[in-house]
């Protein structure tokens, strides 16, 4: 009645015909029970036939260890049959060391049959079994989906066995795990199993060790290892078996050495596949790169001030040596020569890093009459083609008779804007009309045409280019 038992390990314990409604009536109702040992336990006879009917209805269990219980060929076998013919849960069923026999191999092949989705690993070592029941295993195999281990090691099967079994095999295309250590081939077997590596593209490990296969068996698992690309595991024996010429057991050393080097070959391209496979799953999924493209830059917010502590892009690039773009609408792609329908060039300076012209003005090259009291600074600059460009930092006094404080970020009735909203720190301010709007941010290059137009300012501007076309000597861009 536990729920939380998953492995119970009854080895070595006799289930007498006492006990065994018992544990039968346990197995039919268990829903946590995954894993059962029950090998030399006495099972052979009602025992069995219990635990078979209850493992009918029971889904939980995948893993079935019935080994070394003297299990007949006939009433045995045929409840493990029947047993494979309803339960689709179990994943292992080992049975190594009973007495099946080809008679209840024939048991066992008809519930394979009805093997779809479910068993896995089939453990026949040590049946007594031989190429008779290999037919029938032969005919069964390519009726399977999902077994991928089968072991049949020590059995007396021969090269006529491996023959009935080639077929099938070849045919099974889901067996990934084959064990025929110790089951009497020699050099003639060692061909028919060469054949079906040769044809099987998904065969992963092969056992063929204690088995009498000399120079001509080794030569031909060799060559199936030249077209075989999915074999990563091919167990022989590691010395070379006695033959009347001495010199093949250098020929022998040699093919064992030629097999290792091909499953390691094999090895090599099954994991640059899996690294292939990974790199195209996640050439499938978006990168970083891509989705940063994707990605708009947010634009700042009109009127935004940059941070002072930070810094902005071109000015950092110009501190580090390299001119930023200038903030016109058309680039230059001559960085030595400038062109004359470039407004940021002047007729006495040409070719001048445009980074010049968006310093601040050094303190000594200012006006010397300008004190630094209640005054502020403007600039006036006329960005017209092929002419000179005037930059004027005049100080001008507030006027008297303004009729009071000027509000913050006005002087005379315009609006003074600190910075420009190109990214470019400048100590120069612009002077807008009236009718600009109370956010700044959003001026282009539109605004200093408007100051020269505005007729407001218009007489004070002309007075303001005719002083600085005098001082234009002492005055650098």
């Amino acid at each position: 009645q536990t729920s939380c038992l998953q492995y119970l390990d009854a080895r070595n314990t006799p289930l007498l015909d006492a006990s065994a409604p018992f544990v039968a009536r346990a197995l039919r109702i268990s829903s946590s029970l995954v894993v059962l040992h029950l090998e030399n336990t006495g099972l052979s006879g009602r025992p069995l036939m219990l635990l078979a009917t209850a493992l009918k209805m029971n889904l939980t269990l995948r893993e079935l260890y019935l080994a070394d219980n003297k299990l007949n060929g006939l009433q045995d076998s045929a409840q493990l049959g029947n047993l494979l013919k309803f339960n689709g849960s179990l994943h292992i069923l080992d049975l190594r060391n009973n007495h099946l026999l080809d008679s209840g191999l024939a048991y066992i092949c008809e519930g394979l049959k009805e093997q779809r989705s479910g068993l896995l690993t089939l453990v026949l070592w040590n049946n007594q079994l031989t190429h008779t029941g290999m037919a029938y295993l032969g005919m069964t195999l390519p009726h399977t989906q999902s077994l991928e281990t089968l072991n049949l090691g020590h059995n007396p099967i021969g090269n006529e066995g491996v023959r009935n079994l080639k077929n099938g095999l070849i045919g099974n295309r889901s067996v990934l795990r084959l064990g025929l250590a110790s089951t009497k081939i020699t050099c003639e077997g060692a061909v028919a199993v060469a054949e079906f590596i040769a044809e099987s593209p998904r065969l992963l490990r092969l056992d063929v060790r204690e088995n009498e296969i000399k120079t001509g068996g080794l030569m031909a698992l060799s060559l199936a290892l030249k077209v075989n690309h999915s074999l990563l595991r091919l167990d022989l024996d590691r010395e070379p078996k006695k033959e009347a010429v001495k010199s093949f057991l250098e020929t022998q050393r040699a093919l064992l050495a030629e097999i290792q080097n091909g499953c390691k070959r094999n090895f090599i391209l099954a994991k640059e596949r899996e690294e292939k496979e990974q790199q195209q799953q996640l050439q499938q999924s978006p990168s970083m790169p891509d989705i940063s493209l994707t990605e708009t830059p947010e634009e700042e917010p009109a009127g935004s001030d940059p941070a002072p502590e930070h810094g902005d892009e071109p000015e950092a690039t110009a501190e580090n040596g390299n001119a930023p773009t200038p903030p016109m609408p058309e680039d230059e792609e001559d960085g030595d020569s400038a062109s004359s329908e470039s407004s940021s060039d002047t007729d006495e300076d040409v070719g001048k890093d445009s980074r010049d012209s968006q310093r601040p003005i050094p303190p000594e090259s200012r006006d010397p009459g300008a004190s630094p009291g209640g005054e502020r600074r403007i600039s006036v600059s006329s960005p017209g083609r092929g002419r000179k460009v005037f930059v004027v930092t005049r100080v001008e006094a507030i006027p008297e008779g303004s009729g009071g404080d000027v509000p913050a970020g006005r002087e005379n009735g315009a609006v003074v804007v600190p910075e420009l909203l190109n990214g470019l720190k400048t100590d120069f301010a612009r002077a807008l009309p009236e009718s600009a709007p109370e956010n700044p941010g959003k001026i282009g290059s539109w605004a200093a045409e408007h100051e020269l137009s505005c007729s407001k300012n218009e007489q004070e501007l002309e007075k303001l280019l005719l002083e600085a076309s005098q001082d234009s000597g002492s005055e650098s861009l």
